[in-house]
């Protein structure tokens, strides 16, 4: 007998669920490779969603009458960060910039704008905003931020554009300067330094150098002093200005410790060389470890360095030749003399002459 009963019933209709074989469960997952894809539209799905409701903060009704601006602020930002987690950096920018509109106080909009321009290889852009964005923060009161910006964007720049990685850096180091941090700029000041003999313009090198050296010395870090007189030097002799790398060793000997230091004696070794023309002793000294081991811009130029005249060392002067006594003074002054005692003098013959006229012998 089948049993009866409402418990029989619901157990006659019953049925377990179909088991899955392996193959249908393994098949049933979205391929791998996909999932990056789907991610990414997933990120721009919910970019725009952002982006939507920032435009309906910004606008205005019949019971609205002011645009919400820090809500549309916040919203950009938002989709800023879903844009560029999908990599969608043109419009992350965009979103960075109209949060930057939106809320004018908020710089680090225009800097992360920047770094989605800096993702796009768009560099010169890039540096134009992350530069607005440094201003704004000197304005706001921030400086230490719009240092770090400045040498951020000249940093992106280096390689691109020396000559505007050489302003930035400048600029980064007044801000520091007027701070009162002076390890910080002369850090900054030697980088632009390097790059302007990098790109040989070493008139404006050596200036920065000095300047570099006047700030070393004032926060008595002597040993470096000594330094930056090597570098002085050795982009005034690729100027071919002798006097004014004499003129930095010889100011140098104010700075304490540095006359009779090993590279005072290797600067006046180097000097001497030059002047005299001495090629091999100027490169023995410009491959000692002292000049080798320097910043690898300067020792390029120690190894480059070349005297006037091709090498060929000056002539020394041959001292008199003194002459024994009883010999008489060499023929060809005798010859030269003979025409010089022949002549006559406008008052006569001298003591010891004749006078030799037509006719005399008769």
């Amino acid at each position: 007998m089948s049993p009866t009963g409402p418990g029989s019933a619901a157990a006659a209709q019953y049925r377990p669920p179909p088991r899955r074989s392996h193959a249908h469960s393994a098949g049933s997952r979205p391929p791998r490779q996909g999932r990056p894809a789907e991610m990414a539209a997933q990120k721009i799905n919910e970019g725009l969603e952002h982006l939507a409701k920032a435009e309906k903060c910004l606008k205005t009704g019949f019971l609205k009458w002011k645009p919400d601006y820090d809500s549309a602020a916040s919203e950009y930002g938002k989709a800023a960060v879903a844009f560029k987690n999908a990599k969608q950096f043109e419009q992350a920018k965009d979103a960075c910039l109209r949060e930057a509109v939106a809320h004018e106080n908020n710089r680090a909009a225009y800097e992360q704008a920047g770094m989605m321009l800096k993702e796009m290889q768009k560099l010169p852009e890039a540096v134009q905003l992350i530069e607005k964005a440094s201003m704004m923060y000197l304005e706001n009161g921030t400086p230490d931020t719009a240092a770090m910006a400045l040498e951020r964007a000249g940093k992106l720049i280096e390689n691109v554009d020396p000559e505007k990685a050489v302003q930035l850096y400048q600029q980064t180091a007044n801000v520091f300067e007027n701070e009162e941090r002076l390890r910080q700029a002369v850090e900054l000041l030697g980088k632009a330094s390097r790059l302007l003999v990098r790109g040989r313009r070493f008139d404006e090198a050596a200036l920065s150098i000095q300047k570099e050296k006047n700030i070393y010395k004032e926060i008595e870090n002597y040993p470096t002093c000594y330094k930056k007189t090597i570098a002085q030097v050795l982009v005034h002799l690729h100027r071919n200005d002798y006097v004014a790398a004499e003129r930095c060793v010889r100011e140098s000997y104010s700075i304490p410790g540095f006359n009779g230091s090993e590279d005072c004696t290797a600067l006046e070794q180097l000097l001497e060389g030059y002047d005299q023309q001495d090629q091999d002793q100027v490169a023995e000294v410009c491959n000692s470890p002292l000049f080798k081991y320097m910043d690898n811009d300067y020792a390029k130029l120690g190894l480059s360095l070349l005297v006037p005249g091709g090498g060929v060392k000056k002539k020394a002067a041959a001292p008199p030749q003194a002459t024994p006594k009883g010999h008489t003074a060499p023929a060809a002054e005798d010859e030269e003399d003979e025409p010089r005692m022949a002549r006559t003098s406008p008052h006569g013959p001298g003591r010891g002459q004749t006078s030799r006229h037509p006719g005399s012998e008769a």
